[in-house]
């Protein structure tokens, strides 16, 4: 039950930090459904090429890119 809070957390510090690099409007549950879904993209991609994150640090850094990356990927494909 704590690991699925603390992911929580985590994605929704990740979905607003990646909001806010990335100049996105959205509410709380945007922001934690994007911080989750670009953890686990970003966590895809970087254990593809090798890379692991640990930590509390290291699942918020893979999160935020992941998101950016999903937010860019987004912004791409509706164009």
């Amino acid at each position: 039950m704590l690991s699925i809070i603390s992911s929580i957390i985590i994605g929704a510090i990740c979905g607003y930090v990646a909001g806010q690099i990335i100049h996105v409007e959205g509410g709380l549950i945007f922001n934690i459904v994007l911080g989750i879904i670009g953890g686990f993209v970003g966590g895809l991609l970087f254990g593809l090429i090798g890379i692991s994150f640990n930590g509390i640090i290291g699942g918020i850094i893979c999160g935020v890119i992941g998101s950016c990356l999903l937010i860019w990927i987004v912004r791409k494909i509706r164009k």
